[in-house]
C-alpha cells in the first residue's frame, strides 16, 4: 500500500495581480505552506478587530513536497529541474519496476498547470522530461533487455473524449467512448496508440496533440486550456536471463487537468458551458477523492482497533470497540461514473497506481479563496492508499511459479536419496513419480519460454520492418507492405497483438481468387 503524494508549487504575479498591488498571501517554509488572510488585517473599528480576532487568519497545511517558484533571486526557488529531480524520477523509477504511475496537476485557471506539465521552449515541463528520462533509461538498462515504449494522447472536453493524435486527414472525429475490461479497468475504445523508439519521435507526438488541444481565453488566462489532457505512456519491459523470461509492463498517465473558474455572464452560451463542464469533473474528482479519504481513515481506525484487540488490552477495549464497529458508519460509495474524467483515473485514485498530484496556486491575495480551495482539496488527497502491484505478463509468471515447482521438487527428491527408508520400493515409487512431475514441468517451461520469446521477437520486428502504428482512427492497423498478406487481430479488444501471414502464391491463382470472389458476389 502506498498513500498518494503531493506536492504545491506557488507560481510568479502575473500582470494583472502585480498592477493591484502585489500583495502575498502565501509562505512556504520546508514542507509547509501557510495561507495568510489579508482581508481581516488592518482593520481600524473595534467591532471589527473582534470579529478578525474570532476567526483565522493563519491556516498551515502540510505536504510531501512544496515549491516556491514566485521569485527568481530567492534562496529557496524551485525551477523545472528541481520539481523533475523530485516527482519526475518518482514516476521513472516507479516505471521502471513494473508498478502503474500517475501524475496530474490541479488548480485555479493560470495558476501554472500546464507550465509544470508541459512547460515552454525554453524551460520544458516534466512529460517531456519523463520521456526523456525514460528513453535515456532504457538506452542505459542491462544487456539484452528489450523495451517498447507505445503513446497515446486524449483530451475530456465538454465529457467527450477527443483523440489528439488523429492526424490531419480528420478535422472533425466522432468522440470516443469509455469501456471497462474487466481485469485491465476503464479504457477508451478506438483510441490510436503509436510505437516511438526515440525521445524526438515521443516529444513529436507530444506537441502535435498539444498543437490540437483546446484552449480559449477568459478574465484569468489569455490561453487558458478548456479539457483535461491524459497522455499515456505504456512502457514494456522484456529480458530474458538464465534462460528465465521476465516481462512487465508499466502505464504511466500524466494528467493536465483544466483549471477551475468563476462562470462569468459576459462570456457567451458555449463558454459557459465548457465551464460548468469542466467544474462538474472537477467537483466530481473531490467527491471522490474526499469518499476515498474517509474509507481509508475508516479502514486504518478498524485495523487499529484490531491491533488493539489482538495485544489482549481487556474487556472494556472489547465493547469499546463492539459499539464502535457497530454503530460505526458505512465505507462511502465511490462515484467514479459521474464523470468521464474519475472514471479513466478510476485506478490512479485508490487502485492499482503510484499516484502523485501537484497543485499549483498563486500567492496573491487576490486568490485567497481560489488558493485555499485548492490546498483543501490536496489536503484531502493526501489521504488516500493505493495498493500498486506489479503488473507481469501472465505466461512470465506462470513460467516463474513452475520454476519454483521444479526447485522444490527436486530439493524434495534429494531428501528422498539421502533419507532412504526401509522400503525401498515404496521410495523408488515417490523418487519416480517426482521425477516425472519434474520432466513435464522442464518441458512446459522451455515451451513456453520458447513461445514467449517467439512472439516478443515477431512482434518487434513486425513493428521495425513494416512501420506498423497501432491506429484505429479509420482501418484499425496500417501496415507498409506491397507483398499480398492476410492480418489477424486478437479478438480482445485491447490487445495490440497483430499477425501477419505472407501469401508466397502464383499470380494466376491470385486471379482465380479474384474471378471467384467476384463469381461468389454475383450470386
Amino acid at each position: 500500500m502506498a498513500n498518494v503524494k503531493v506536492a504545491i508549487r506557488v507560481r510568479p504575479l502575473n500582470t494583472r495581480e502585480s498592477l493591484d498591488g502585489g500583495r502575498l498571501a502565501v509562505q512556504v517554509e520546508d514542507k509547509v505552506v501557510r495561507v495568510r488572510n489579508v482581508k481581516l488585517e488592518g482593520r481600524l473599528d473595534g467591532r471589527s478587530e473582534g470579529l478578525a480576532d474570532s476567526r483565522e487568519k493563519l491556516i498551515e497545511f502540510g505536504f510531501d513536497y512544496c515549491y516556491w517558484s514566485v521569485d527568481p533571486a530567492a534562496s529557496n526557488y524551485a525551477s523545472q529541474e528541481e520539481v523533475f529531480q523530485d516527482l519526475g524520477v518518482c514516476v521513472l523509477s516507479g516505471a521502471s519496476e513494473g508498478y502503474n504511475v500517475c501524475l496530474f496537476a490541479y488548480g485555479q485557471t493560470g495558476s501554472g498547470k500546464t507550465y509544470t506539465m508541459m512547460g515552454t521552449p525554453d524551460s520544458i515541463g516534466l512529460t517531456p522530461r519523463i520521456c526523456q528520462g525514460l528513453f535515456r533509461s532504457g538506452v542505459e538498462s542491462a544487456d539484452g533487455q528489450s523495451c517498447r515504449v507505445e503513446i497515446s494522447f486524449l483530451e475530456i472536453y465538454n465529457e467527450r473524449v477527443r483523440d489528439l493524435l488523429r492526424g490531419v486527414e480528420q478535422k472533425k472525429p466522432a468522440p470516443l467512448r469509455v469501456r471497462e475490461h474487466p481485469e485491465k479497468g476503464p479504457y477508451v475504445q478506438g483510441l490510436s496508440q503509436h510505437v516511438v523508439t526515440d525521445y524526438k519521435q515521443a516529444v513529436d507526438l507530444l506537441e502535435e496533440g498539444i498543437a490540437n488541444r483546446i484552449t480559449a481565453a477568459t478574465h484569468v488566462h489569455d490561453a487558458s486550456s478548456r479539457s483535461h489532457a491524459i497522455f499515456t505512456i505504456q512502457y514494456t519491459q522484456a529480458i530474458l536471463e538464465n534462460n528465465l523470461p521476465s516481462e512487465i509492463v508499466s502505464k504511466i498517465n500524466l494528467v493536465d487537468l483544466a483549471g477551475s473558474e468563476r462562470a462569468d455572464t459576459q462570456y457567451c452560451r458555449d463558454r459557459i458551458t465548457e465551464g460548468a463542464n469542466i467544474n462538474k469533473s472537477l467537483v466530481t474528482l473531490g467527491i471522490v477523492i474526499s469518499a476515498l479519504a474517509q474509507n481509508c481513515q475508516m479502514s486504518s481506525s478498524s485495523q487499529s482497533i484490531n491491533s488493539m484487540l489482538s495485544e489482549g488490552e481487556g474487556s472494556t477495549v472489547g465493547s469499546q470497540s463492539s459499539s464502535l464497529s457497530g454503530s460505526g458508519r458505512r465505507h462511502c460509495f465511490i462515484p467514479y461514473r459521474d464523470s468521464v474524467l474519475t472514471w479513466l483515473l478510476k485506478d490512479s485514485l485508490g487502485g492499482n497506481s503510484k499516484t502523485i498530484m501537484i497543485a499549483t496556486v498563486s500567492p496573491s491575495s487576490s486568490s485567497y479563496n481560489e488558493t485555499l480551495s485548492t490546498l483543501r482539496y490536496a489536503a484531502h488527497a493526501r489521504n488516500i492508499v493505493n495498493k500498486p502491484r506489479v503488473n507481469e505478463d501472465v505466461n512470465v509468471r506462470l513460467i516463474r511459479e513452475l520454476r519454483e515447482e521444479i526447485d522444490r521438487l527436486k530439493s524434495m527428491l534429494l531428501t528422498f536419496e539421502m533419507q532412504r527408508n526401509p522400503s525401498p520400493s515404496l521410495s523408488d515409487e515417490r523418487e519416480s513419480s517426482f521425477s516425472d512431475i519434474v520432466l513435464q514441468n522442464e518441458m512446459k517451461v522451455e515451451q513456453l519460454t520458447k513461445d514467449w520469446s517467439d512472439s516478443w521477437h515477431d512482434k518487434r520486428a513486425l513493428l521495425e520492418r513494416y512501420s506498423v502504428d497501432i491506429n484505429q482512427d479509420r482501418a484499425g492497423v496500417l501496415i507498409h507492405s506491397l507483398q499480398p498478406h492476410l492480418i489477424a487481430l486478437e479478438p480482445d479488444v485491447l490487445s495490440t497483438g497483430v499477425t501477419i501471414y505472407h501469401l508466397q502464391i502464383p499470380s494466376s491463382f491470385l486471379l482465380y481468387l479474384f474471378f471467384s470472389c467476384s463469381v461468389c458476389k454475383t450470386l
